[in-house]
């Protein structure tokens, strides 16, 4: 006779298939109508399968500790599509977490009228028009940029991007660009369409006419001829980091912003998104998007500060091979990265650790740096080890990082997991800034070491578009709003 336990997994396993597929029409229709993105403890659920769906819940059980399925998120859904809601962003593992608390004081459909109450004032578009979006440079970055882009069109009255300038590489430039975007060794195959126009010289992504301009000075294309008018302009290139050489962007017709995607010299302000990012559309036409590694370290640093004070520490990045590395050994400017990239540890500079106090500046002088680029193709690691004002268990850390990556200000920053057995490649594509290794924290006193993983392209690019989104007028509100009160 068939084991009666094994049936019931089985039942259980079909039943949360069901609520998955049921559960993927409702959030397209909340994404494409309301502009608003349904998320599970941060990721979103939009365009994603029944499979993708099921392992967000589970992650999300393991990391929250409380058991939470396809079958409970899909009420809730139900009842949030029943409200006719303006732009935001909803996360339904918060919001079963936090019906949970309150029992049964209250119906279903009361609680998630009163969560959402504040977003309850009918469907409407956050900008007049679409904002357009140049990508110049189309590298590592700008592709993924770009993948991230098209899979945020939407209804397509938000972002959109609008064209791509690069140096003209060839008579099939077109379908090389096409084809680098649609395969990546790292990344896999893009998720999308990709087609081409070779008449407009434009690439078709998920209905997106992306216009491929080839131009050698940033200053030499006319953007309005292409019907692109106050676009946001991302160099990706990284040839300039000063303020006179991304000023040549603002000489062409049809841009009105530029973000540069590497850490900006002058005087130029370096954003990471989530911890300074308030009140950037008032700081200039010329931003910074800083570096992956700051992005990684900041939002750890200034939560860590807040809560603990930090008086010094020492951040050490074990980084993945970049481009500007040799693939075998040749002349490189610079000491020790002219030897095979693919074969040494190679120790090199970052200037992360002092980036840091452009972001928080009670951190200025109190952070040295230093960077093991290493033989992988993708996804680094940052060593925090840190001196605290006070005594902190191993415990009290990792409960405050966990919370905050499930709540507040930073939970599209701090990824969070408590696996002994993960690895670097785990944590390709993940979309998160930082993730705490919480099995590898150590503390000693007022003395800890934080082991922080991110995915430097593709968590780096989703602070990027983010920004985008900040300057376009777009930072969607989250709900529910966190039990303790903040944003």
């Amino acid at each position: 006779m068939r084991n009666q336990k094994a049936d019931s997994y089985l039942r259980e396993w079909k039943r949360n298939e069901q609520c998955a597929e049921a559960m993927l029409p409702l959030v397209g229709k909340l994404y494409r109508e309301h502009g608003v993105i349904i998320t599970c403890y941060g990721n979103s659920l939009v365009n994603r399968s029944p499979m993708d769906i099921i392992n967000f819940h589970q992650a999300a059980s393991q990391i929250a500790m409380s058991d939470i399925k396809t079958a409970d998120s899909l009420p809730l859904l139900q009842a949030i599509c029943s409200m006719d809601l303006s732009p935001a962003r909803i996360d339904i593992g918060n919001l079963l977490t936090h019906l949970r608390m309150k029992g049964s004081v209250q119906s279903m459909s009361d609680f998630v009228a009163e969560s959402l109450s504040e977003v309850d004032t009918g469907r409407k578009s956050v900008l007049d028009k679409p904002r357009d979006v140049v990508l110049y440079g189309f590298g590592r970055i700008g592709r993924l940029v770009a993948r991230i882009l098209v899979g945020k069109t939407g209804g397509g009255e938000n972002l959109r991007l609008a064209a791509i300038v690069v140096r003209k590489g060839g008579e099939d430039d077109l379908a090389k660009r096409a084809s680098l975007l649609r395969r990546d060794s790292v990344h896999g195959l893009f998720k999308g369409s990709v087609l081409l126009d070779e008449v407009e010289n434009a690439l078709i992504l998920n209905g997106n006419l992306v216009h491929v301009i080839y131009a050698d000075s940033p200053d030499s294309v006319d953007y309005t001829s292409y019907g692109i008018d106050d676009a946001l302009l991302v160099d990706n290139t990284g040839k300039w980091s000063d303020r006179e050489g991304l000023e040549q962007h603002l000489k062409s017709p049809g841009i009105s912003k530029v973000l540069l995607t590497a850490p900006g010299k002058d005087d130029i302000q370096n954003i990471v998104y989530g911890v300074n990012h308030k009140g950037i559309c008032d700081m200039g036409n010329i931003l910074s998007a800083a570096s992956c590694t700051t992005n990684a370290i900041v939002p750890i640093l200034d939560t860590i500060h807040q809560a603990f004070g930090i008086k010094h520490g020492h951040v050490e990045s074990c980084h993945s091979y970049t481009n500007d590395q040799n693939l075998i050994d040749n002349y490189h400017r610079k000491a020790r990265r002219g030897r095979a990239a693919a074969l040494n540890m190679v120790i090199t500079s970052t200037g992360a650790a002092k980036a840091v106090s452009k972001a928080i500046p009670e951190l200025e002088g109190k952070l040295t740096g230093n960077a093991v680029r290493v033989p992988t193709p993708n996804v680094s690691l940052a060593i925090l080890n840190l001196e605290l004002d006070k005594d902190a268990s191993v415990d009290e850390l990792n409960e405050h990082l966990l919370k905050r990556s499930l709540e507040g200000d930073l939970v599209n920053q701090i990824d969070y997991t408590n696996s002994d057995e993960v690895v670097s490649s785990d944590f390709v594509g993940n979309r998160y800034a930082a993730i705490v290794d919480s099995k590898s924290t150590i503390s000693l006193g007022s003395s800890c070491v934080l082991y922080v993983w991110y995915d430097n392209e593709f968590g780096y690019s989703r602070q990027v578009v983010r920004i985008l989104e900040e300057l376009a007028g777009l930072g969607l509100q989250t709900f529910p709003r966190a039990l303790n009160g903040e944003a």
